[in-house]
């Protein structure tokens, strides 16, 4: 049998995730109360395979909230995260594909713009779509219905990457740049407003038998909300590398960790810490500033983490991945906060820092699920009861201290012991028994130890004979 151990779940504090998995099935899940255990509330969407989810994007905005989702039959759909309604959705044809089928080239990499862009279309929202091959486009999408559209008026398209396969890609929290990279593709950042490529990495060089790691991104992500020369990467050989594209084109800093393959880079709001999941289960922080562990989250997951998200003012991170499980973590002890079962291997979470839960009044100072009730006459005489029960338990109290201090405060004067002996008198049964122990002598001085001694010497006479 395996060894198991039961561990504690404190709960966590009120928070709203969205997932993804691969039947194409949206699910919320939310946490109300201080302490709370997040629990399934909506889901969103048939349960079918053809309609997978690859990716999805997050708009986090305070009035007008929006999910982009990437299926695998190549239709992307705008939803509304509040309540599921599908807004918008568009197909991706495959002559912007360069003519492959949608299993060939399937979408890697979605980005849903928060901010216009009035070079493409001033009244719709617009998104940055990679496929495997490499052809990235933006394009705009109206919302105001769910009606599906093919059209690519006033959409830009350009070539990431001729050969290899993109797998992961990230744009700036200004969203003017964004980055790409994947298996045979160096990590190449690209300026959005001109679709240009501004910068692109190099393989580190070899190490001392003369051998050297092939390019094979996994994950990356910017550091810096402001500045975008900042990268980590994570790549199949099990490193985690520090990019500065204004200092060189090879990375910085080069750690490795643990011996399976990087699957999820996240960064932290604070500019210089890292959230790395690899492929094995294995969740950890990392200082990209010197390339120190800065330690391992409590509870190894059962399965690959495929995404990480952190919230931006909470100390929390949330993660899921194919062991079917979203896991609330904390950032300051590592520690399990709480876990769901989704049923289906999971692709994405998004958190909606928004998200805000008042407790109802009265409930305050009360545990959770416990409901106030209202005292009433009736009950009021129960509580008499219940009273007068407790002064009787009470009253018990002191009886049982004045026996104690009786027993200890047990010195008589001699004078009394006197007059009990003479006022006790013996039956006549009592008297015979003493008369009888009168008459036993007790032994002399020497004789009961001397029978002793003539016996284990017979005893030894025995043996030697």
């Amino acid at each position: 049998m395996p060894r198991t151990s039961t561990v504690e779940i404190p709960g966590c504090p009120p928070l709203r995730a969205l997932t993804t998995d691969v039947l194409g099935l949206v699910k919320v899940v939310e946490a109300r109360g201080k302490a709370a255990i997040p629990k399934v509330v909506e889901t969103w969407g048939p349960p079918d395979a053809s309609r997978g989810i690859l990716a999805a994007s997050f708009a986090d905005d305070l009035k007008r909230p929006l999910i982009a989702v990437a299926r695998k039959n190549n239709l992307v759909e705008i939803i509304n995260p509040l309540n599921g309604h599908s807004l918008a959705a568009i197909k991706v044809s495959e002559s912007s594909s360069g003519g492959l089928s949608v299993e060939d080239d399937p979408i890697v990499g979605l980005h849903l713009f928060k901010t216009k862009r009035n070079e493409l279309s001033s009244k719709s929202n617009v998104l940055l779509i990679c496929t495997e091959k490499g052809k990235a486009s933006l394009r705009p999408i109206a919302t105001t219905n769910a009606s599906l559209t093919t059209a690519t008026d006033s959409q830009s398209t350009w070539t990431v990457s001729a050969a290899g396969k993109v797998i992961c890609s990230a744009v700036t929290a200004n969203e003017k740049y964004a980055l790409f990279g994947g298996k045979g593709i160096e990590l190449n950042v690209w300026d959005l407003d001109n679709c240009s490529k501004t910068w692109t990495s190099k393989a580190p060089p070899r190490n001392n038998l003369g051998l050297f790691s092939p390019t094979w991104f996994t994950a990356a992500t910017f550091l810096s909300k402001e500045d975008h020369h900042i990268i980590a990467a994570g790549t199949n050989n099990h490193q985690v590398r520090l990019y500065d594209i204004s200092a060189q084109r090879r990375p910085v800093i080069s750690v490795s960790f643990r011996e399976t393959p990087i699957k999820a880079v996240t960064a932290d709001p604070d500019g210089h810490t890292v959230y790395v999941g690899t492929s094995s289960g294995d969740l950890a922080s990392f200082d990209i500033r010197t390339g120190k562990l800065l330690g391992c989250f409590i509870g190894k997951c059962s399965g690959s983490i495929r995404s990480i998200a952190r919230h931006p003012e909470l100390p929390i991170i949330a993660s899921c991945g194919l062991d079917r499980y979203l896991r609330i973590w904390s950032t300051e002890t590592r520690q399990l906060l709480s876990a769901v079962f989704l049923k289906q291997h999971l692709t994405n979470v998004s958190i909606d820092s928004h998200f805000s839960y008042e407790e109802p009044a009265g409930s305050a100072d009360q545990p959770n699920n416990v409901k106030a009730v209202e005292h009433t006459e009736a009950d009021n005489t129960d509580d008499d009861h219940d009273d007068d029960e407790l002064f009787f338990k009470k009253s018990k109290k002191p009886k049982i201290r004045e026996k104690n201090k009786a027993k200890k405060n047990n010195k008589r004067a001699p004078e009394e012991i006197a007059q009990e002996d003479d006022s006790f008198s013996l039956s006549e049964d009592d008297t015979d028994k003493l008369k009888a122990l009168k008459r036993r002598k007790p032994p002399a001085e020497g004789e009961g130890r001397t029978k002793k001694i003539k016996k284990n010497k017979s005893k030894g006479a025995q043996y030697n004979n």
